[in-house]
Order: structure tokens, then C-alpha cells, then sequence
């Protein structure tokens, strides 16, 4: 690493210089207020003229390390972008704020008695500090933190309204419950079992309406983890069945939770994806996470039982081939259809070896419940055991036998599968393991062996009134369906693999939920004028905890330990009366669905966001237009959660009438990442990577030969770079262009610190071009320019203003490399060259770029500057380079026109001197011409 020049009377722009220069501007920018952008109206309001442009990073999570060089990859491409669109006139909004809670600061307080807002506070002026010296173009007056009780109260003020609304199937779209109400007061709608508002009693009135809300509370299936005394989400568990923090045993468990009715919006959510700017691969795996079927509901009857066995199958066609049933092990109608006794003549293998169906479903059960769904779901042994029962298959009257098994899940569809042998390879392997009936339906390739799932005439599917033979899959789907509606047997649907969220967590560090609980145990929401709940002081930021195995304990959130917040009378508007608090927490996704609003009018403080704000930085931009931000940057591992939670709440709030926009983020980029080498020894043990040394071809620490690998940056990997190395090594322009240059923003691509000074020596090259390293003099002129370096130059202003419309840093980068080569080659400095070059640095290097404007002459910031447009009249080459092969091989090169004619150019190739010496007198047989570039001979 560069060991920085801090010689003062130095003009040469080493690392202290780029300090000092960076440090001043970012002082001056602030106060400026350079980069504030005005709104409409309010607080911020000002002259709005020009385009808007919203851009949006990911919200970071203020974590006590710090950044690492792999962290602001995003932000400076996203202040690029805004630099840019700065100097092409837009009024741009870009501000940064903080997603503050969340488990890692509880973990801290737990194992240090700190406050997490002390130890969050502190990471947060950390991670500002590190960004500042970025030199981002942020508006400082719009940044917040999630734990801003200002940010709370909205935040559970949107919960409040996501609770008083409920989803009208028939409109589409949420509505608020007071809505739903006067339709039952005024008798325009009754309850699913017929009864009146009137006939109702008080708590049946109130159980109905809660029972539809689009918060609600349920018991639910959850992973609970007694060692740590908390609930995880399915992403904290491992794929062993065990906690990430702490490996200790995970049991599934039913709690009673809170929940969004996500699944409401889940057609919405896939087909507006059509309307949205993002990558197909995010679009596909939020498709894949809904999971949306198109189908049929088959009903298989039970004899001597009123209840039949619903399943669903996105191929009814094969219906003919479904040979047995299973069920999952834990399907409501499990017990009812264990036998006490096995039929005759059951198989051997269908018993698992029991005396009694009770014993071997008992057993079985057992067995799955200590299993994750994705152990059951990989698992390549297909088991199972017989239930004792047989259900009827619909369209044969055929007997066929029930089973439970593992591979069936009770969370996705409707906990029971038709098993059709010849048309799914699991049921197939099940029913050769079992000695099941295998009876293909769908005509399958000459040859093909096991099971076939995919197009074909449909064959064996005839009986009676039913006749699919000869069929393809689509006729036979639609004459089955029809056939099950007539009979009563079953009806065309759709099924989801989305389940509502689940939204409770245990514990301390979350918003608090703005819910309290009667007498009976029923919720309500606190009025608007009760917000914020705010977190009281706890006497242990830990959970109960209990021994590992305890199955059977009951979650203690921490916030249960504090019984003069817990227990509270109120005013809700019948009088003062006794209240209980909700004691879990929100979980870290609340603050993030929704603060893209907040950016937009963060001083608010009457309404969510207004209006007329809203309207012009979120709107939509014509008919069809869904609105939002016009360009997010982040990862692409925030899919399927982050995002989905981000657009449910956007269009709850967009059907309530708050919001003008139907989507939140129009447009998504996702960035690359950026990977380090690490290095192990001996023993297996990562060392310190910037303390290896590489010599013969090999990598040595302390002496020892040591292993490379490669991978994700981070502190066990002991790889970390920080941003705080690179601004005292290089400064923070040179860190800015070395990442914008290393490739495709959204390809990832290795960190190499060797490299970083190639970075240097550019921006050296460029300050040199203007400035007298010794005296500091300015060194340009006002000579007019050649016309070669009017054709690169403005080439270059061409392809630059290309790269930065499509984010292509890296080859923006190469250009103006090539451009800083050409006029330091040719000694030119004249104005009409330099100034373009410094503009179009700007948005990658701004705070050497405002220095040498500054010493242009220019006294104000080049922020709002016009970026350089090219004259087409200069774009035209004066000449082109054409290349002459003599039997495939280069033997000389000319200028020549662009407009040259083939005769002309065969001509001057021909005459070209080391053209002449390679034929050597020899026979021309054949002259190949590609004018103006290239002349191949054969002699």
C-alpha cells in the first residue's frame, strides 16, 4: 500500500493532496447545501424546475465493524448516476438513511448490558464519517434512522391502517373495515353463514371482522428455538434443523402470531412485475416464491367419512393414473383415517413393520416432526406408511390407498397430493418402493423410462361419460375440470406457494406493535394521536432462555418483564378501561417496506407523505405507469423478502388512496459484489491476507507457504479492506474510479489493492495535463485544437454520455483514460480540450474535478454544469488505419480516408513499400477488399 506524501509545498497530487482537496469540497458542498434537493411543497419546497430523478440505495444496516471496500460499490455507482443527471438539468433526490434495528445490536446488548440504541447511534456516526469521505451527493436533510421515533410513529401508523382494511375480492383492491361495517349495518352484506349484523352479539361482530383483516393474529407454525428463547425465521435455521447463532436445536411449534395477508395481493404481485424496469432473474425468483398454479381441486371421498380429501394438481388430465393418496403427516384428517387395525391382506412394506396403523402413523409422525421442511423436501429415500384407509378416485370408482409421507409438506397447497406414478418422478419412486400400480396417461417418448411430466396425448383417460384419448394436455385439462364441476367432484383453481407473513418476533430491539388487548383477548389498534409506542427500559435485553431440547417451553419476550408498560388503562372511546400491550416486536422488514415515502417528506409530521411530494417524485409518468423511484441499487439476495414486503405495503397504501404510485421502485439494478482473496495455513486457519507476501509463484506467511482462496470479503476470512485504508493510501477519487472501473457494475469481480494505483497514476496524469506539479501554475491555453483531437474528444464525449445513460462506469473510465493519453501524448492543454475532460470526470472523481474547475477560473461548483455534448460535425474520422495482409499476414498499414473506394485503396495497398518487398515479383492471384480497413492479398 502506498505510504502517503505528506510534504506540504508538494503539487503533485499524492494521497495528502487528494485529502486535503476532497475534505475542503466536502465542507463547502455542506455548506452550500449543494446537493439538497426542493420539493413541491413544505418544509423543503423550492424551485422544482428540470425532470425529478429519485435514486435509491438498499438501506444499509449500521453494523459496529464498519465498512469494508466491498460496501460502497452500489453508493458510488448510484452518486455517479446522480452526478450525471445533476449536469444534464434533472432535480435529483438522493439521500441515504439507516435500517438501525434489528438482531445484531440485540446480540450486542445482550452480551454487553449496552443499550442497542447507544451501540446503533454509534455505528451509525461511523458509517456516516466513512461515507462522507466518499464524497457522496447526498441531501443530508432527508436522512433518518428507522428508530427515529418520528419514523416509528409512521411506521406503526401504517401497521394501523393495514389492520383497519381488509381485501374486497370483488373490486381488487384493500378497503378501509369501517367500509366493510356499514355494508353489514345496512344489510347489504351478511356473514359466510348467513346471519345479520343485528343477530350478532358484540364479540361475534368483532371475531368476524377480525377474521378477515389484513393484520391479523393466528396461530401459526413456527420455528422455535428454546436454547436461545426465540422464534427464528426460516432463514436463521440451518439446514440440519439448528439455529445459525448458536447451533442449537429448532422445533416447529404453534404460537399465536401476527400476520399480513400478503396472499391477497399475490395476483397483483406477479402481474404488475410485466410493468416493472427490473432483471428478469429477480422477476422469475419472485414468481417462483408466489408460485402461482393454475389447476384443479379434486375431491377423493372417504368411505364412512363426511370429509373428503381435497387435493390440488396442475395436470387434472392425469387423473385416470392417480393410484394412491398421500398426505402429509401432519394433515388435519390424518387421525380420522387411522384404522385401528390393517385391512387384509395390507402389504408388509405399507406397515413399516407395526402391528397397527395407529402405532406405525404415530410412529411416522414423530419421525418427520424432527425434520425441516427442506430435509423432507431434499431427502432422496422416499418413505411413508398406510393409514389403513382407501380413498375413491373420482372419475374410476376405483379404491386406492392413503398414505402419509414426508415429501408432502401441509404448508404448500392443500397438505395432500394425488400421486400419479407415471407423471412425477417422487411418486414414482414411492410407488415402485411400495409396490404401488403404475398406469401412464400421457403418451411419452419411444424409450423414455421413469416418470414423464411433460406433452403428450393423452391415453387410458376414458370412462363412461369421460373420454381424454387422443387429447392434448390443454383440451384434456379443460374437458376434465368440466367434467368435475358437473359431477360435484372438483372446480377449476388457483393455488399459491406464498404464505401470509408472518410478522411477530420475541424481541426487544423492533417497533413495538401500536396494539392492545381486552378483557377477552381481542386486539385494537391505538388511535393515531397514541403514536409512537416507544420501547420502555428493560431489566434484560435477553429472552428466557431454556434447556435446548425443551420442546415444550413458552417464548418470554423480553418486553413481558416490564409489567407497568405491559398492563395500562386507556381511553380507546367507551370510557377508561384495562388494556394489555402486545409484548413482540415488529420485525426489521417494517421500516424498510415503505421508507422510499419517507425520503420524499421527512419532516412531516401531519401526514405519511403529501400528496403533492409524493405525487412528483413517486407518480407515474403516463397511463399504465406504476410510479416509484426512478432507480434502486442493491443486491440481488433482498428478492423474494425485502422487496416483496416493500411492494404488499406500497399497494395496501396505494388502494387506500395515500399513495399515488402503484409500485414502489420502478426501476432495479442489481450490483455485482466485490470478493477478496483469503489465505489458510496447516492448520486450516485463515491469516491476515495483507500480511501474505507472493514469491515464486507461491503465497508465504511468516516464513510458511500458506493457500489461496477465494471468496466473500468479511473478518472471519480476515480479508477486510476498508475505505478508511484506501483514503489515507490513495484518497477517496482514487477508490471511486478503481471500483467503477473494475468491470461490469453488476457482474462481481475480485478486489486487488496492487491495482488500486492504477487508478492513481490516472488522475495523476490528468491533474499533470493542468497543473505545474512544482509551482502549481495552471499550464492550459487557449490554443484552437487539431482536428484529430476534435474527432477523439468528441468520440469520447459520445461513448462517455452512452456509458453513463447505461451505467457502464468501467468503459467510461477506459474512454476518458484514452482521451487523458491522447492530449498528454500531443502536449495539448488547450481549453476547448481539458474543460470537457474535467466535466466528464466529474461525476467519477468530483472532488478533483471541482478543484480543477476551480482553478479554471470557474467560481462556483461544477455540480449543475452541462455535461459535454458531442458535435457530430467532429465524430467523423479524418482518416482510418487500413490494414494490408500478404497471405494472412500483416505487411503494412495506411491512412486513408473513411470515404475511400476499393479501387483507390487496392491501389495504395498495392504501392505501399513492405507490401511490395513481401510479394517479391511474385503473381497477384487474388486481392480481397474491405474498404476503408482491410486489404488481403494472395499471391
Amino acid at each position: 500500500m502506498n505510504t502517503p506524501d505528506t510534504t506540504p509545498a508538494s503539487y503533485r497530487y499524492t494521497s495528502a493532496l487528494a485529502s486535503d482537496i476532497e475534505q475542503r469540497w466536502q465542507d463547502r458542498w455542506d455548506a452550500e447545501g449543494t446537493f439538497e434537493a426542493p420539493n413541491p411543497v413544505g418544509d423543503l419546497a423550492g424551485d422544482v424546475a428540470g425532470d425529478k430523478y429519485f435514486i435509491m440505495d438498499m438501506f444499509p444496516y449500521p453494523s459496529g465493524a464498519g465498512l469494508h471496500v466491498g460496501h460502497p460499490l452500489g453508493y458510488i455507482a448510484t452518486d455517479v448516476v446522480g452526478r450525471y443527471r445533476r449536469m444534464r438539468g434533472d432535480n435529483v433526490l438522493h439521500a441515504l438513511g439507516y435500517d438501525a434495528f434489528g438482531l445484531p445490536a440485540e446480540i450486542h446488548a445482550v452480551q454487553t448490558g449496552e443499550h442497542p440504541r447507544t451501540n446503533t447511534v454509534s455505528n451509525i456516526a461511523n458509517m456516516r464519517r466513512q461515507l462522507r469521505r466518499l464524497g457522496l451527493a447526498h441531501d443530508p436533510r432527508r436522512s433518518f434512522a428507522t428508530i427515529d421515533p418520528e419514523f416509528v410513529r409512521w411506521t406503526q401508523w401504517i401497521f394501523t391502517q393495514i389492520f383497519d382494511s381488509w381485501y374486497d375480492e370483488a373490486l381488487g383492491r384493500a378497503r378501509p373495515i369501517s367500509e366493510l361495517v356499514a355494508e353489514y349495518e345496512s344489510g347489504a352484506r351478511r356473514a359466510p353463514d348467513g346471519a345479520t349484523w343485528a343477530n350478532l352479539e358484540p364479540i361475534e361482530r368483532k371475531i368476524l371482522i377480525d377474521s378477515v383483516r389484513l393484520a391479523y393474529v393466528d396461530e401459526s407454525p413456527v420455528n422455535w428455538c428454546p436454547g436461545l428463547g426465540t422464534v427464528l425465521a426460516n432463514e436463521e435455521v440451518t439446514a440440519d434443523g439448528r439455529s445459525e447463532r448458536g447451533n442449537f436445536p429448532v422445533f416447529p411449534r404453534n404460537l399465536r402470531q401476527w400476520k399480513m395477508r400478503i396472499t391477497a395481493y399475490s395476483d397483483r404481485l406477479i402481474d404488475d412485475l410485466e410493468r416493472v424496469d427490473w432483471p428478469d432473474s429477480v422477476k422469475n425468483m419472485q414468481r417462483n416464491w408466489i408460485g402461482r398454479s393454475h389447476g384443479a381441486r379434486v375431491s377423493f371421498q372417504i368411505e364412512g367419512l363426511a370429509t373428503p380429501i381435497d387435493v390440488f394438481t396442475t395436470r387434472p388430465d392425469t387423473l385416470f393414473g392417480a393410484t394412491y393418496v398421500v398426505l402429509a403427516p401432519e394433515h388435519a384428517l390424518v387421525e380420522r383415517l387411522t384404522t385401528e387395525s390393517w385391512p387384509a391382506d395390507t402389504p408388509r412394506q405399507w406397515t413399516n413393520g407395526t402391528a397397527t396403523p395407529t402405532e406405525a402413523v404415530a410412529a411416522y409422525r414423530a419421525m418427520a416432526a424432527a425434520k425441516t421442511d427442506l430435509e423432507r423436501q431434499e431427502n432422496k429415500d422416499k418413505t411413508g406408511v398406510f393409514t389403513g384407509s382407501f380413498a375413491i378416485n373420482p372419475v374410476n370408482g376405483e379404491q386406492v390407498p392413503v398414505f402419509i409421507a414426508d415429501y408432502v409438506l401441509t404448508g404448500y397447497g392443500t397438505g395432500a397430493i394425488m400421486a400419479v406414478p407415471s407423471g412425477d418422478q417422487r411418486d414414482f419412486e414411492f410407488a415402485e418402493s411400495y409396490g404401488l400400480p403404475i398406469v401412464r396417461t400421457v403418451e411419452q417418448p419411444e424409450g423414455h423410462e421413469g416418470a414423464f411430466s411433460g406433452e403428450g396425448l393423452a391415453i387410458n383417460s376414458a370412462n363412461g361419460d369421460l373420454d381424454l384419448n387422443g387429447l392434448g394436455v390443454g383440451e384434456a385439462k379443460t374437458a376434465m375440470i368440466t367434467w368435475l364441476q358437473q359431477h360435484g367432484a372438483g372446480e377449476g383453481t388457483t393455488t399459491y406457494r406464498l404464505r401470509d407473513w408472518l410478522f411477530s418476533r420475541q424481541r426487544y430491539w423492533g417497533e413495538p406493535f401500536p396494539i392492545v388487548y381486552d378483557e377477552l383477548g381481542q386486539p385494537h389498534a391505538l388511535p393515531d394521536s397514541m403514536l409512537p409506542v416507544e420501547l420502555p427500559e428493560v431489566p434484560d435485553y435477553s429472552p428466557k432462555t431454556y434447556a435446548p431440547d425443551d420442546a415444550n417451553s413458552e417464548p418470554e419476550p423480553p418486553l413481558a418483564r416490564v409489567p407497568e408498560w405491559v398492563n395500562v388503562v386507556l381511553d380507546l372511546g367507551d370510557g377508561p378501561r384495562p388494556y394489555r400491550r402486545e409484548t413482540n416486536t415488529m420485525p426489521n422488514w417494517a421500516g424498510s417496506s415503505w421508507y422510499e415515502l419517507r425520503y420524499a417528506d421527512p419532516h412531516n409530521s401531519d401526514r405519511l407523505v403529501d400528496p403533492e411530494n409524493e405525487s412528483y417524485w413517486l407518480g407515474p409518468r403516463g397511463a399504465g405507469d406504476t410510479g416509484g423511484v426512478d432507480l434502486y441499487v442493491g443486491g440481488v439476495e433482498h428478492a423474494v423478502l425485502h422487496l416483496l414486503y416493500a411492494r404488499f405495503w406500497h399497494k395496501v397504501l396505494f388502494d387506500l388512496g395515500h399513495v399515488s404510485s402503484e409500485e414502489p421502485f420502478r426501476k432495479l439494478f442489481n450490483q455485482g459484489y466485490i470478493q477478496a482473496y483469503a489465505f489458510k495455513d496447516e492448520r486450516d486457519v485463515y491469516v491476515p491476507a495483507d500480511e501474505v507476501e507472493e514469491r515464486d509463484d507461491a503465497f508465504w506467511f511468516e516464513g510458511k507457504q500458506v493457500s489461496r482462496e477465494y471468496g466473500k470479503m468479511g473478518k472471519s476470512l480476515k480479508n477486510v479492506v476498508t475505505p478508511d485504508d484506501m483514503y489515507d493510501a490513495y484518497g477517496a477519487d482514487t477508490f471511486r474510479v478503481y471500483e467503477m472501473s473494475m468491470g461490469p457494475l453488476d457482474v462481481s469481480r475480485p478486489w486487488e489493492t496492487r491495482a488500486v494505483v492504477g487508478a492513481q497514476r490516472f488522475l495523476q496524469r490528468v491533474w499533470r495535463l493542468l497543473v505545474d506539479e512544482d509551482t502549481g501554475e495552471l499550464l492550459v491555453d487557449d490554443a484552437e485544437l487539431e482536428t484529430a483531437t476534435l474527432h477523439v474528444l468528441n468520440v469520447t464525449i459520445e461513448g462517455v454520455r452512452g456509458d453513463m445513460e447505461n451505467m457502464r462506469f468501467n468503459t467510461a473510465v477506459a474512454k476518458l483514460i484514452e482521451l487523458t493519453n491522447h492530449l498528454t501524448k500531443d502536449g495539448v492543454r488547450g481549453r476547448a480540450a481539458v474543460e470537457p475532460l474535467v466535466l466528464m470526470l466529474a461525476p467519477l472523481a468530483p472532488h478533483l474535478a471541482e478543484e480543477l474547475w476551480l482553478r479554471l477560473g470557474h467560481s462556483g461548483s461544477l455540480t449543475h454544469e452541462p455535461f459535454p455534448v458531442a458535435d457530430p460535425a467532429h465524430l467523423a474520422a479524418a482518416s482510418v488505419t487500413c490494414v494490408v495482409q500478404v497471405l494472412g499476414k500483416v505487411r503494412g498499414k495506411i491512412e486513408v480516408s473513411p470515404e475511400i473506394s476499393d479501387e483507390d485503396l487496392t491501389a495504395l495497398a498495392l504501392a505501399e513499400p513492405n507490401v511490395v518487398r513481401s510479394i517479391d515479383g511474385r503473381e497477384v492471384r487474388k486481392i480481397i477488399v474491405r474498404a476503408p480497413k482491410l486489404v488481403s492479398i494472395v499471391v
